[in-house]
């Protein structure tokens, strides 16, 4: 048995223009996003002590969390252990010329289950760079 239709075959072509355009827009949030995905899912555990800190003003965060893994900078630039100087140094250089006649000071983080090994290596890298670290805690209530 043959059924027969009246609908006529279309030939024309499908306008993926408006397909492609949502492509590249969801591709480019995506890519946006994705370098600011690791600063959200930063956590770092501080050890607690019973004084507190001013803030300041200028200064490089050097921040280590409980991989090893050490991040500089507010962009959170992944560094390493053995171009930490240098880096730290190029950091507290364009500081200085943005602020003339002030000394920088080094932030370091340091995760509290960080080995004390490798805490002694990357702060005495970065003792090297800058007289002035202050260390990051949290105040016990």
């Amino acid at each position: 048995m043959k059924f027969e239709t009246k609908l006529k075959h279309s030939f024309t072509l499908v306008d993926l223009t408006p397909l492609v355009d949502v492509v590249f827009l969801m591709l480019i949030f995506f890519v946006i996003t994705s370098s600011i995905l690791p600063l959200k899912s930063l956590t770092i555990h501080s050890p607690e002590l019973p004084i507190e800190t001013p803030a300041q003003t200028t200064q490089v965060v050097v921040v280590m969390d409980d991989s090893h893994v050490i991040y500089l900078g507010q962009r959170r630039s992944i560094i390493d252990l053995t171009t930490a100087k240098e880096e730290v140094l190029g950091e507290i250089h364009k500081l200085q010329e943005r602020h003339p006649g002030i000394e920088p000071t080094i932030v370091l983080h340091v995760d509290e289950r960080v080995h004390y090994g490798s805490f002694l290596k990357l702060f005495t890298a970065l003792q090297e760079c800058s007289p002035h670290i202050r260390l990051v805690y949290e105040t016990a209530a």
